[in-house]
């Protein structure tokens, strides 16, 4: 422990007794507390249940005075009191001053004052009670804290530490600077009187061991922020004493003439005297550490726990010598496996400040190589604020020295840089960059600076390549360069290197780089080139865009300017070197769109911008490749500004360009329609090659003054005339004509159109929609899917929404669509999208199997889906189209499953009554579609039959639990349901059941969200369909309607009782191993239970909601829920179906039939004999299926009955148990609980809801060394 060899051998403790302080030693009068002759051989700190130490004799005036003062704490201090604690929980003060005014106050009365101290501990852990002068003179600690246990407030759960609010937002701070100026003040006399000190530390360990977690909790960060400022004490003290003793060897060693005797009996007395001091306050911290720190490090709590993780990180930093060794570093190191994020961090941010002191590493060698494993798993830990922490501290071991972490250590950090969340991958970026680029060339003094492929930072460059290719994350440059920028930020803007990297001949003996490498280089250098000009991080990091700073702002601006001067130069030469790389290529022609075009003209940089126009234009003769051609019309578009003096100099360039492109396309087409089957296939690539230069400049520029219309009509037009139009042409053409629509409507909707504008547009939209739907047969499936997204899109733009926002001029426009086309769209869909994997025929070159074809494949398919899907929620196409949507949720759940969720829950919002009908609508298409492929006779068990019920089941959660907002919807499902149920006659004649009857067995599943009354109103409707037999029938395939008719009656108590269920969930308070037959408890019974009076009313209601004289009620079997607890033991079985209480009373309950006859006096119709015939031929049956039932209910009963004996009063309160430990029962009570079991284990709760003295009694030691590691144990309330 602190200074163990120094320590007086009478401090002696036991690892396994808790330590406590008592003030039993008697104090001389020292009312200055400047008594330095205190007798050191007495130990003040011993174990609790020593009394109060009393004043000496000399004191006995002084404290009867104090005595006096005592009796009337109350009501003359209690003012005192709360001046004190309001003080600190305001926070305005100095707290110097206040810890003075109570200095003085100590010195005239140490015991009222010590006595206002210890009433503001209390009341600082939100306790309303006040330890008055009586009981702190005559009971002991743990008297006094129960006492204080049974006065605290429990009506909530907060205290001052855990209180929100701004009056208690600096309470914190202010208690434990309270805590730290009352040591600094009293270190030089009151903190050695052996009377403060001790009874504070007393106290403080013994609240520190209470179950209020309130108590708990604030004593045990005032122990903490105590031995924190204690240890300020030592480590002053240390320092006196080393001064003290040079001046003693320095005075001794002097020749005897000149030496002071005198002077060396003072240095010798005060080395003496602060020996002294350091022993006390080495015995002040060693009680605290074992008191409190040693238990609370594992408290249940990880507020307590990451305290002592704090703090304890303090002593190690504030005094290395005496606590940084691996007696205290192991409890840091065994709380880096706790099971809370936030005492995890408390660790490592502990941690930080050791190895952050290089001097320090000699002593972290051991401790470095027990848990460095633990430290690099950390590194992913499911907290990211934890993560961020384990990684910095890996940086600061990587400091330290390079031997600690191995490759594969620092492996398991790189990775991380491409984290999306950024301060991880930030901090793994810190990390990479020690590691990989602290080592840079010295440059010599007086030396030219270098640049270019001769500048230091250009094997660092070709390093962060070579990281980026290993990696093997070729798409995720951004993350990478976004991870570097903080601390790279000066390498990754050197873009003169990399230039010069790109388009220098290497140095003699230099190594070039190779293709890959310069691919890898490019993508870098542009994502830098991004982040500069944009300055966010890149998407998928970050929540959004920030407010920049200005000096943010300036470095943007400097970065933009810097860049476009060194990129306009160098663009052009590099587009010429690497032209025919289509890769290369794509990534610089990127860099023109975070130019500052300004800089063109101030620059006198004109022939550098028409060297560049030059260079592209070339490339889009030279590429046919969609995503290079897309780059340059983005290129094109860029430098097209209108605020900028460039712009016509780039207007006449992009003319020119698309002059020539329109005319030999048009040229080309001509000739390519005329020769028809005889064309070549290099005329239609030429074709081909040319359409795809014109659609992609026309995604991005207006070329409605070309008319584009007229020629790629015709050629849409003579391809489905011939049928042989290559798929690729076919494609463009229609993207082509769909971008010449959208550019049309762009000037129209700007309100200057002409009405002659409009109808050209009108027919030329009209007549390009019939143009694909006619594309939705082709043969081509990417044809199809081509026409299948441009006609949504279409369908879509032009709905009855355009003319809202002022743009009732467009009215002419709308289109919607015919139902032979909503049709058409409809089978694509079901055709194309809702398929199996293997059944995809996309995937070409036999490359079924590759996953990320099939990945890109299950993309393409959701899209698909999801257009289609913006019609039904937009209301384009009617909303029962999405009947055959929903149906397949179940099925394709993983592929589509939030699609079409999304898609329910957008047309509830819109109307939820026709939503209703869709979903039965698609259930019912479902259930045509199995008796297609089973039969009438099918099995219910069926694996088809099952999925449509889940499937019910799911769209029954869809409807939430407001019934209110959601009823007449489930009113109009049930209302169609039933009339799907009774639609079709029996196909095995009169007599049989309807052939639907089986879709009530479905919609059942909705019963539960029908209101109470709801529930009669439908069961009446259903009774309209029934006849007189039907009612009678009890066969299997008569089922599904009784059933439904139950579900539909066995609301009047519990609208969400399932029809399949007996028993409720909450019932057992037994947890055994084995699996044990369902059984009605009593907690059910008494639920369920109702009083006869209470019955009848409820048969009446029945019986006046029977409207049809020939219809019976459905025969249903008993329920133990219903009957007496005395009798319901014996038959403990929840059937199936309830019987009404009228019917149950004369077979169930004969003494409540005597107490009320009024139900029984009238003679029974014949159909209320021929129901309880039924009822009790069923009974009967129940009870042959029940007898392996009844022996369980019986031990169940006397297991009850030996709780109730037993536990009594034990439940009042909570009426679930929770997990405890069974051996907080007595021997004997195991026994009479386990009298009649004849099973092998069980395991019995104890309820926990006890007042404080049976808890005291009862509850284990909860604070065992696993107990930061049992759930159970974290879950428990402290209070």
């Amino acid at each position: 422990m602190i200074a163990a060899p120094e320590i007086p051998s009478e401090y002696s403790y036991t690892q396994d007794t808790d330590t406590r302080f008592s003030s039993d030693t008697d104090f001389s009068e020292d009312p200055d507390g400047r008594n330095p002759s205190l007798a050191k051989g007495k130990s003040s700190l011993l174990f609790q249940g020593g009394k109060k130490g009393k004043k000496a004799a000399g004191e006995k005036g002084k404290g009867g005075k104090g005595a006096g003062r005592l009796n009337g704490h109350h009501q003359e201090n209690g003012m005192e009191n709360m001046m004190l604690f309001e003080v600190v929980k305001m926070g305005r003060s100095a707290m110097q001053s206040v810890v003075d005014d109570w200095i003085v106050a100590y010195k005239h009365d140490r015991d009222v004052a010590l006595l206002d101290l210890i009433n503001f501990f209390i009341q600082c852990s939100g306790c309303k009670g006040v330890v008055s002068g009586e009981m702190f003179r005559n009971m002991q600690n743990s008297e006094i804290i129960r006492r204080m246990t049974e006065e605290f407030d429990e009506d909530s759960g907060d205290y001052p530490l855990t209180i929100a609010g701004p009056q208690w937002k600096k309470f914190k701070s202010s208690f434990c600077e309270f805590i730290s100026v009352l040591v600094r003040q009293c270190q030089y006399s009151i903190i050695y009187d052996e009377y403060m000190m001790d009874t504070v530390i007393s106290l403080l360990t013994g609240l520190s061991d209470s179950q209020v977690r309130a108590f708990r909790h604030t004593s045990t960060l005032a122990a903490m922020k105590l031995m924190t400022a204690l240890v300020n004490v030592a480590l002053n003290l240390s320092i006196n004493m080393d001064n003290t003793q040079r001046q003693y060897e320095a005075e001794r060693n002097k020749i005897v003439a000149k030496r002071a005797n005198d002077r060396l009996e003072l240095l010798l007395q005060k080395r003496k005297e602060l020996q002294e001091n350091q022993d006390e306050i080495e015995n002040m911290m060693n009680a605290i550490f074992k008191g409190v720190f040693v238990h609370r490090y594992r408290d249940s709590i990880a507020e307590i726990r990451a305290i002592c993780i704090e703090e304890i990180g303090v002593w190690m930093k504030l005094y290395s010598d005496a606590f940084l060794n691996d007696s205290y570093l192991k409890y840091v190191g065994w709380t880096m496996h706790d099971k809370q994020g936030e005492v995890r961090l408390k660790c490592l941010t502990a941690l930080q400040g050791l190895y952050y002191n290089r001097e320090l590493n000699a002593r972290l060698e051991l401790f470095t190589s027990r848990f460095k494993d633990r430290i690099v798993s950390m590194t992913l830990d499911k907290e990211y604020d934890v993560a961020v922490q384990a990684i910095k501290l890996l940086t600061l071991v990587l400091n330290s020295t390079d031997e600690v972490l191995t490759p594969e250590d620092c492996e398991s950090v790189y990775h991380l840089v491409y984290s999306a969340h950024r301060p991880v991958a930030i901090a793994a970026g810190e990390f990479l960059f020690k590691k990989l680029f602290s080592q840079r060339e010295p440059e010599e003094e007086g030396a030219p600076k270098r640049r270019g492929r001769q500048s230091p930072n250009a094997n660092l460059i070709k390093t962060t390549v070579f990281f980026f290719l290993e990696s093997e994350l070729h798409e995720h440059a951004a993350y990478l360069v976004d991870s570097l920028w903080e601390c790279g930020a000066e390498l990754l803007k050197d873009w003169e290197c990399m230039i010069s990297l790109l388009l220098d001949d290497p140095l003699p003996g230099e190594e070039a780089l190779t293709e890959r490498q310069e691919t890898a280089l490019i993508e870098i250098m542009l994502c830098t080139v991004r982040q500069a000009a944009e300055c966010h991080p890149p998407v998928g990091r970050g929540t959004g865009k920030r407010v920049m700073t200005a000096k943010e702002k300036k470095t943007q601006m400097d970065d933009r300017t810097r860049m476009t001067e060194l990129f306009a130069v160098a663009l052009p030469p590099l587009l010429a070197k690497y032209a025919v790389d289509a890769e290369k290529v794509t990534n610089l022609l990127q860099l023109p769109q975070f130019f500052d075009l300004e800089i063109y003209t101030t620059g006198r940089l004109e022939k550098h911008l028409e060297s560049l126009l030059r260079q592209i234009r070339e490339i889009v003769e030279k590429h046919t490749d969609t995503e290079v051609l897309e780059v340059c019309s983005k290129t094109y578009h860029a430098l097209c500004n209108e605020e900028f003096t460039i712009f016509n100099r780039v207007d006449i360039a992009r003319s020119q360009l698309l002059d020539e492109l329109v005319d030999k396309f048009n040229r080309l087409l001509e000739d390519f329609l005329q020769e028809g089957e005889d064309a070549d296939e290099d005329d239609a690539y030429q074709v081909l090659s040319t359409l795809k230069r014109i659609t992609a400049f026309h995604n991005a520029h207006d070329l409605s003054g070309w008319d584009l219309f007229t020629s790629n009509f015709k050629l849409l037009n003579t391809g489905i005339e011939n049928g042989d139009m290559p798929e690729q042409i076919v494609i463009h053409s229609l993207q082509c004509t769909h971008y010449v629509i959208l550019w049309h409507l762009a000037k129209s909707s700007e309100g200057s159109s002409r009405k002659d504008d409009l109808v050209t547009l009108r027919k030329q939209m009209r007549a390009f929609c019939m143009m694909c739907q006619r594309y939705l047969t082709n043969v081509n499936t990417a044809v199809k899917e081509q026409a299948f997204t441009i006609l949504c899109d279409l369908l879509l733009i032009f709905s009855h929404q355009m003319v809202s926002g002022g743009r009732e001029h467009l009215e002419p426009l709308v289109y919607s669509p015919e139902d032979s086309l909503q049709s058409e769209l409809l089978s694509f869909i079901l055709n194309h999208v809702f398929i199996d994997q293997d059944d995809d025929t996309n995937s070409t070159d036999g490359q079924q199997d590759d996953e990320a074809v099939k990945i890109e494949a299950l993309h393409k398919r959701r899209n698909l889906l999801a257009a289609y899907c913006k019609l039904i929620i937009y209301c384009v196409v009617e909303m029962r189209t999405g009947a055959d949507i929903f149906k397949q949720y179940m099925r394709y759940y993983n592929d589509y499953g939030d699609i079409i969720k999304e898609t329910m829950s957008k047309t509830r919002q819109i109307d939820k009554i026709q939503c209703a009908k869709t979903l039965i609508l698609s259930l019912q298409q479902l259930f045509n579609e199995m008796l297609s492929e089973l039969g009438h006779g099918f099995d219910r068990s069926s694996s088809a039959f099952c999925g449509i019920k889940e499937l019910a089941r799911r769209f029954s959660l869809t409807f939430g639990l407001d019934q209110v907002k959601t009823r007449d919807a489930i009113a109009m499902l049930h209302k169609d349901g039933i009339e799907f149920a009774f639609k079709d006659p029996s196909p095995q004649g009169e007599g049989g059941p309807p052939l639907n009857l089986a879709f009530l067995d479905i919609l059942s599943e909705f019963s539960s969200k029908l209101m109470r009354q709801d529930k009669r109103t439908v069961h009446m409707y259903l009774e309209r369909f029934m006849t007189f037999q039907m009612a009678l029938q009890r066969e299997d395939c008569w089922l599904p309607l009784i059933s439904y008719r139950n579900s539909l009656q066995a609301g009047g108590d519990d609208d969400t009782m399932s029809v399949m269920s007996g028993y409720s969930s909450r019932g057992s308070s037994i947890r055994s191993k084995k699996t044990k037959p369902p059984v009605a408890t009593a907690g059910t019974s008494a639920a369920k239970r109702k009083l006869p009076e209470e019955e009848s009313s409820s048969s009446e209601v029945w019986q006046q909601s029977m409207q049809t004289p020939v219809m019976l009620p459905s025969p249903h079997l008993t329920s133990t829920a219903m009957r007496d607890p005395k009798r319901g033991r014996d038959d403990s079985f929840m059937g199936v179906y309830p019987l009404p209480h009228d019917q149950q009373q004369p077979h169930q309950h004969p003494q409540h039939h005597q107490q009320t006859p009024q139900h029984h006096q009238t003679p029974m119709d014949y159909n209320s004999q021929v129901t309880w015939m039924l009822a009790q031929r069923q009974q009967e049956e129940a009870r042959q299926q029940q007898e392996r039932a009844m022996n369980y209910a019986k031990l169940r009963t006397n297991l009850q009955h030996a709780i109730s004996r037993r536990g009594t009063g034990l439940m009042e309160e909570d009426e679930e148990p929770i997990v405890e430990d069974v051996m907080m029962s007595s021997e004997g009570r195991m026994d009479d609980l386990n009298e009649g079991m004849d099973f092998d284990t069980m395991d019995i709760d104890l309820p926990p809801s006890k007042n404080r003295r049976e808890r005291s009694e009862l509850k284990p030691d909860y604070f065992d060394p696993a107990s930061i590691m049992d759930e159970s144990v974290l879950g428990v309330s402290m209070f």
